[in-house]
């Protein structure tokens, strides 16, 4: 809890033109975009799910435990006091408190146990808001709920595993899945020798008996959380580059080798443990088609990649809430910082940009709820998260920066939220394919899929007659998309036009009109300004900037 009563008045001066804390507030209801967007996008049934999330997200306790599992980074666990080989990481009780948090508010499952439509969309909300609380936990939360599309490519292993997998249950010892109230699933599919490149990689998986068991021996260069209790990972057989499921423990109930060479000491990201791992005969399960293992994980990678575009709008809307929190109590030259005119426009393009985020990682979420019926809307959702991804995470790194830059100093210091934004800030872009991964997927699934991108432009197009200037713009990209001349080249500008439009598209016909008119007028039109705050005369920035207040 805050400080009761500390000392303002010293002899030497007054401590004066403080912002107060900014603390107990319900961080759902706080957002009228993101309330929006759930009713909107089909998920209106899980309201009070997420209005309780959001009153213990945005509370004082919650605001300690992330920063204690932030001071306090996980510890490797190598070997016991006699030379055994042990391969734990040791976490801060914040850290837990926090996973038991998000998995008993169904983070993870609700996507999966929803009772009708918009479970995709109701977990895209509640893990908005927990990013916004402490992003660290959100790695194993996401890949523990983009891990059961990939599982379900085995139904035997699935019927072992999903029923534990969401279980609303954080079970952290480390034991035996079986003996477990709950689990998590991790990923691991980086090799040093390829990154992105899965195809390079090198861990072999060699048959042992019957039943799709195997052993691997190899290394991962990236393993995240390595105390979930099983991993999907890449390994070659005879057949080719194949899906396996590893977990920590062997059929038998002894520990599977699972060799943590290191931690990685990370620039963000540090209440959750990333690693480099060995395999040395290694028990895993194959999953799905020998030889067809890129096919098999890119179901996990897809809805993985809907976190990430999400988690990138989570993390604006926060920044968004401390800029406008700490302006509008602070004084400089005899004014509020939020009064004066440029103050007033920074704010307001990082509203704008905050809210055509969150609208677009929505559309997306209803997406991926609508793919099972609709074959148009399962292209839709293969495209738009690609383009959501990289578009949300390459605008993130400036708008927190600029967000940072309202605060002056203070801003800078650890004891502000701030730093361990801008730290998070790169994080997002960067897994599961950085930009150019991304934008050659986006392509590929073009070249693939036409009805992908008709979807796209179905979805753009209805937004056609709101405002001429959007008229316009879809009338230039519709050119420039059919130009196959130096597709690749031009792939990263292809993408970020689309994004754009299906932005645009969005909040002219869904999105609030003050926010929608500034959007149009800056974001589509060839004078668009390089920085944040350089929207033109004449936008509404009172009513955008209102959108970013919050009250205790």
């Amino acid at each position: 809890m805050p400080p009761r009563h500390p000392i303002s008045i010293f002899d030497s001066h007054e401590v004066t033109n403080q912002p107060p804390p900014l603390a107990d507030y319900n961080l759902f209801d706080s957002d009228p975009i993101l309330r929006s967007a759930l009713e909107r996008e089909g998920a209106g049934w899980a309201v009070e799910k997420v209005r309780a999330f959001g009153a213990v997200l945005g509370s004082e306790r919650v605001a300690e435990l992330a920063e204690a599992a932030n001071r306090y980074p996980p510890e490797l666990r190598t070997f016991d006091r006699f030379g055994r080989r042990l391969d734990e990481v040791v976490y801060h009780p914040a850290y837990h408190e926090l996973m038991a948090l998000a998995k008993g508010h169904k983070v993870h499952s609700i996507a999966w146990t929803a009772p009708g439509p918009g479970g995709h969309v109701a977990h895209m909300v509640l893990e908005y808001l927990l990013v916004q609380a402490e992003p660290g936990v959100c790695c194993p939360i996401t890949m523990t709920y983009a891990a059961i599309p990939a599982l379900r490519k085995q139904p035997d292993v699935a019927a072992e595993w999903e029923a534990r997998i969401t279980s609303a249950s954080y079970d952290p010892r480390f034991v035996p899945a079986a003996e477990k109230t709950g689990v998590t699933i991790g990923m691991a599919m980086t090799e040093k020798q390829g990154g992105s490149d899965v195809r390079a990689n090198t861990t072999r998986a060699v048959p042992i008996g019957d039943g799709g068991a195997f052993e691997l021996t190899g290394h991962k260069w990236f393993c995240s959380a390595p105390m979930s209790d099983a991993f999907l990972t890449l390994a070659q057989t005879a057949a080719g580059l194949s899906c396996f499921l590893v977990p920590r423990w062997r059929p038998d109930g002894t520990r599977n080798p699972f060799f943590i060479q290191r931690l990685k000491d990370k620039l963000g990201d540090r209440s959750n443990a990333s690693s480099e791992i060995e395999y040395r005969q290694t028990w895993a399960r194959l999953i799905g088609e020998e030889g067809q293992g890129v096919r098999t994980i890119i179901e996990m990678v897809h809805h993985t990649r809907l976190d990430t575009a999400l988690a990138a709008a989570g993390l604006m809307r926060q920044a968004v809430v401390q800029a406008v929190h700490h302006t509008a109590h602070r004084t400089a030259f005899q004014r509020l910082l939020s009064d004066q005119p440029l103050m007033r426009n920074v704010l307001a393009d990082l509203v704008v940009e905050w809210v055509a985020a969150t609208m677009m990682a929505a559309r997306v979420a209803r997406g991926f709820d609508e793919a099972g019926a609709s074959p148009a809307a399962a292209s839709f959702s293969r495209i738009a998260v690609a383009i959501a991804k990289y578009w949300i995470n390459k605008r993130l790194p400036a708008h927190v920066c600029e967000a940072l830059e309202c605060h002056g100093g203070s801003g800078y210091v650890e004891e502000s939220v701030m730093p361990r934004l801008y730290r998070q800030a790169p994080l997002n872009g960067i897994w599961e394919g950085s930009g150019n991964v991304i934008c050659l997927d986006a392509l590929r699934t073009m070249e693939r899929d036409p009805e992908a991108v008709e979807a796209l432009f179905a979805d753009i197009e209805a937004a056609r007659g709101g405002d001429r200037r959007l008229d316009r713009a879809i009338d230039r990209l519709k050119a420039g998309v059919q130009d196959r001349k130096d597709r690749e080249l031009r792939a990263r500008r292809i993408v970020e036009s689309l994004a754009v439009l299906l932005q645009a598209a969005l909040l002219v016909r869904h999105g609030p009109a003050p926010v929608a008119d500034a959007f149009c007028a800056s974001r589509l039109d060839d004078d668009w300004g390089w920085t944040y705050g350089t929207l033109p005369p004449g936008v509404a920035f009172d009513d955008i900037i209102r959108l970013g207040r919050v009250s205790g």
